[in-house]
């Protein structure tokens, strides 16, 4: 009888055992399956299209990245700092620092990881010096982007600008319009759909490959590689050191994002690292 009762004792122990290494075994499992889920606010072109580059290779770090093209930069920006995003990859930091200043927001830059030269655009001109007097031409609309459009005039000696001023450039700050341009402010977005109706437009170059043109080619005059608008990796204080944030870094470093900036967009889209 005793022998019996403490057979029934080893098998209980037993099963017990074999339910404590089978829970055990799920919690291991659990632990090398955990991912991280980034949310990103975008621009299709370049920005996304370097995002499903590394998608996988993040995914195998156990990184989930999944991303919405964004509409509206400001807004993109509030949506990152309420939490409704990870992060945001869509500007440069000239604009980044203007609406946090004006938005009052905390917004940081993680890294650089391209340039975009920014060129102007013409469905009729097939020159820059065949720009007719009293021509029109838009610009974008926000304060940052505005005054480097007006830079690039000014650096090809179509305009000239208040040599006391910096940055910030206005329309008060041109000191000469040899040919009477007016220039008009519309949003980015829309720039490429102004073309119908002006002479000419300064474009960022991600909303010029996405009306088709091909900067280097059809740029009637475009920024240098020395241009400081580099376009960064956008997240909170408080996430902005976690760790798959992190890995995102790194990828969008990494010799493949490179190599594919390089071959895909021949030096329409530059690294900046």
């Amino acid at each position: 009888m005793n022998k019996s009762i403490h057979i029934v004792k080893i098998l209980i122990m037993t099963c017990v055992g074999v339910l404590l290494l089978s829970a055990c075994g799920k919690e291991v499992a659990s632990d090398t399956n955990e991912t991280t889920t980034l949310n990103i606010s975008t621009v299709s072109v370049p920005h996304a299209e370097i995002l499903e580059v590394i998608q996988d290779d993040l995914e195998a770090e156990g990184v989930v990245l999944e991303w919405s093209i964004l509409s509206d930069g400001i807004q993109s920006n509030q949506q990152t700092a309420d939490g409704q995003f990870d992060a945001n990859f869509f500007q440069h930091t000239p604009y980044l620092e203007q609406v946090n200043e004006d938005s009052d927001l905390d917004l940081v830059e993680v890294t650089g990881v391209h340039i975009e030269p920014f060129g102007v655009y013409s469905e009729t001109l097939d020159s820059i010096d065949d720009l007719p007097e009293d021509a029109k031409i838009s610009i974008p609309k926000d304060p940052v982007n505005f005054s480097r459009a007006l830079e690039l005039f000014a650096a090809n000696n179509i305009i000239e600008l208040d040599e006391k001023i910096t940055s910030d450039y206005t329309l008060q700050d041109i000191t000469e319009n040899e040919k009477n341009i007016e220039f008009t402010a519309v949003d980015s977005e829309l720039l490429v759909h102004s073309l119908a109706d002006v002479d000419a437009a300064a474009i960022n170059t991600n909303y010029a490959l996405e009306g088709d043109f091909k900067p280097l080619e059809d740029a009637l005059i475009i920024e240098g590689n020395e241009s400081p608008y580099v376009n960064i990796l956008v997240a909170r204080p408080d996430n902005a050191d976690d760790e798959a944030i992190q890995k995102l870094k790194e990828q969008l470093h990494s010799d493949k994002v490179k190599e594919f900036i390089e071959e895909e967009y021949n030096g329409a889209v530059v690294p900046a690292f």
